[in-house]
Order: structure tokens, then sequence, then C-alpha cells
């Protein structure tokens, strides 16, 4: 006889705040990367809620974004409750999001299993992911435990965070499931090849599963402070009272859920999951995972490519014509235009920032 699921108590907490400044012209901050439509017909939102369909109902799905966006991503996403769709007074980064998020479920719930979801990541092998949640939700539904999400390197990348494992603990649903010895942030590039050459780091992709109280726990122990900020929301009625929330959010130090948590937590696991998993850091990515031309060129249809080569091309209202250009990216949107290489695609966040102090918001 099969037990209860390991989804009975699960609810999902989308974090869609981010502006995605790396996919500068077109991603904006009215209009950040995961309301673009990069792959297929729908935005990187929505994939990401679709893929719990069956798994996680949209009345146990909480969206967390930015006031700027909040009605956008309530047409986006339709199916969720409009009160679950919470814009944040300010931007704060991981911790205290899901430390509100935490006190919102504990209230519904005293067995909520929090699930936490990057809103803007590719994820292709559908089949294998279910596969890892379930299993990650399984191993995480006893109290104190802490579950990441662990994505095996295929490269030396020092843009992630990694997950250094211990011993495998125990085997759930035909997935192997191991302790976590220890996390660290982007590394320099010589450390990142020895992690990836030892075959004992997964890289870090922002997906947690844990108990509401756990959580909660651990942010008494490790941040008593922000706890207590925390309670002090949800004693007012959480993300009900805005007024409240609106006063003491933007008083909580802004800090990542790894640094503030997870570096200073015990009973730590992780799943190593094979799911076509991709963060869409830059255009570079979005060339890598598009279909190409005969030259090797992304493009759309109303274009020239002459004697060009390994060019990733984007253009909203402009017919663009690229001869004699090799491994370029260029983006065309109403107002402003990029032209980089692919490989320096990565950079393109620092032409934002030189923006904003030069006072162009209006390009922002």
């Amino acid at each position: 006889m099969k037990g209860p699921s390991p989804f009975a108590h699960a609810y999902a907490v989308v974090m869609a705040g981010g502006s995605g400044t790396r996919f500068w012209p077109l991603s904006r901050r009215r209009h950040p990367k995961q309301l673009l439509n990069l792959f297929g017909k729908e935005t990187l939102l929505e994939q990401t809620v679709g893929r719990l369909t069956g798994l996680i109902s949209p009345e146990r799905i909480y969206v967390f974004t930015n006031e700027l966006i909040w009605r956008d991503v309530c047409r986006c996403l339709p199916q969720i409750p409009r009160a679950q769709i919470v814009a944040e007074p300010a931007s704060r980064n991981t911790a205290p999001t899901l430390g509100v998020a935490a006190h919102e479920i504990l209230r519904r719930d005293p067995e909520g299993l929090m699930v936490i979801l990057p809103a803007d990541q590719v994820i292709v092998k559908l089949a294998a992911y279910r596969r890892v949640l379930r299993a990650a939700c399984a191993t995480a539904s006893v109290e104190g435990r802490s579950v990441v999400i662990g994505l095996r390197p295929t490269r030396p990348e020092t843009g992630f965070g990694y997950v250094r494992l211990g011993a495998r603990a125990a085997r759930v649903g035909g997935q192997d499931i191991f302790s976590v010895e220890k996390f660290t942030e982007k590394p320099p590039l010589a450390v990142a090849r020895r992690y990836v050459a030892s075959g004992r780091y997964l890289w870090n992709g922002g997906m947690f599963i844990w108990r509401a109280s756990t959580l909660l726990a651990n942010f008494h122990r490790a941040q008593p402070q922000m706890a207590r900020q925390l309670d002090q929301i949800a004693a007012a009625g959480g993300i009900r009272s805005r007024k409240t929330f609106q006063r003491i959010f933007p008083q909580l130090e802004k800090i990542s859920i790894d640094y503030a948590i997870m570096e200073r937590s015990s009973e730590i696991y992780a799943v190593p999951a094979d799911i076509g998993w991709n963060d869409v850091g830059s255009w570079a990515v979005v060339y890598d995972l598009s279909e190409k031309d005969a030259d090797q060129n992304v493009r759309p249809a109303e274009s020239l490519c002459l004697d060009s080569h390994g060019n990733m091309i984007f253009a909203q209202r402009s017919f663009v014509a690229a001869v004699g250009v090799h491994d370029l990216v260029i983006v065309e949107t109403d107002g402003a235009l990029l032209v980089t290489t692919r490989e320096r695609a990565q950079d393109v966040g620092k032409a934002v920032q030189e923006l904003e102090k030069g006072g162009r918001a209006k390009l922002l």
C-alpha cells in the first residue's frame, strides 16, 4: 500500500523579484528576465509554475516579486490567488523573503514544506525534475532537515555557488541523497576547476526544500535579530498587514539565504540532479540554447548574415544585416542597442551599472 504523497504538505515559493540586468536592453526594471519569452510562447515565470502542475496546486503556490512588476506577474499567473502574489516593498535578497514566506506557510499548515524555486531558470528534463522534487520533499519532511537540489557541474563556472558532498546518506525514490559538508560562493576559476575535477561538488541553483518550522528555527538560531523582525511582521498579520509589512521589511538586512542560514546550518542534504538545468544567465546562454542557422547564427527570419558566423541577433523593430562579423551579440529594442561579443556577454550587467551612475534611468 502506498504511503502519503511527499507533496501532501508542500507549498511552492517562487522567487520572481530579480531585475535580470545581463539581459539588457530587452530586460528592464518593468519587464525583467522572468517575464521574457526567451524560449517558446511562455515566460520563464510561467514555465516555472507550469512545471508544478499535478504536484503542487495553485492554491499552495506563493510568488514573491516587486512592486514595479506585480500587476504583470498577476496577469501572467491568473490561476494563483492574488493574495499569494506578494509585492515586496524593498529589495532585501532571499533570506528576508523566505522568512516571511515561512511564517505564511506555517500559519496555514504546521507541517508545511517549503519548495523554493527561482523564476528564471530553464529545466528541460521534466520527468527527472519531478523525481528529484519528490525525493527532496520526502527527505525534507523530517523536522530539522534542509535539502538543496544540486546540479552536476559541466564546466568550471565562477558565477555559481558550489555544494561539497559528504557521504551518501540514503536512497529515496531511486535518487541518491548525500550529506552536505560545505557551501562555497562563486570561487575563482582555479578553485572552480579543482571542484569540478574532484567530482565532489555540485552547483547550487538556489532550489531548496525544508519545513517552514525548520527554517524559522534556523532563523532564531543563526539570525536572531532578523527572526524577531520577522516575528513582528507575522504577529501583525504577515503579508495581509501591508502597513506593518511595508514598515519593517525594508529594515531587514539585505542578505541571501545561503549566507544567512545555509552556511550556518547543520543536517543539510543534497540531491544531485540531472534535469537539463540552465540559469539562463546571459545572452551567450540564450545563444547556446537556441536553434541556429547553417552558419551557427541565432537570428530572426527578417535579417541577413553575410560571411558571418556564430552571432546572436535579437531585433524587435529593425532589420539587421550582419556582414563579415563573428561571435557577436546584437540586441535591438525600442530606444536601445546592445553590441558585444558572446565572450563578454556576462559583462552586460556592468554596462547597466554605468547607466545607473550616469543617471540614464530612462534606459533601465
